[in-house]
């Protein structure tokens, strides 16, 4: 029985636009890159360092220091040097921008958000 409902969650769960999924699932799997997403796309033009940017999105820097070099690594996030210090901006990559957008704009729906918390979860698990 127990499988059962599983699978019957699993194919609730998975009527989502495949390329929000993927773009879930490879690139904002974590409830902290989801932050720093939403932070990035209120704030587009921001370049600053990790501290900075964790007191903006009320994180602590040992919480988003990972997250920001694994978004940059992904190409959502742009990682440069600036003297001594590490600074991050939002990708300059039209498509990668478009997928944020369409992300945030589905994050306002409850039922949206209800699945994208489902596979994040999920795939933590794994």
């Amino acid at each position: 029985m127990e499988e059962r409902e599983l699978d019957l969650a699993g194919r609730l769960m998975a009527d989502m636009d495949p390329r929000l999924l993927q773009f879930l699932q490879t690139k904002i799997n974590s409830f902290v890159k989801w932050d720093l997403i939403r932070f990035f796309h209120d704030n587009p033009h921001t370049t600053d360092t990790a501290d900075n940017i964790a007191r903006y999105a009320g994180r602590s820097v040992e919480t988003i220091c990972t997250e920001l070099a694994d978004l940059a690594r992904e190409g959502v996030l742009e990682e440069n040097r600036l003297g001594d210090m590490t600074v991050y901006s939002l990708a300059s990559n039209r498509q990668i921008r478009e997928l944020l957008e369409q992300f945030v704009k589905a994050s306002d729906d409850r039922q949206f958000r209800v699945k994208a918390i489902y596979h994040i979860i999920r795939g933590t698990r794994r």
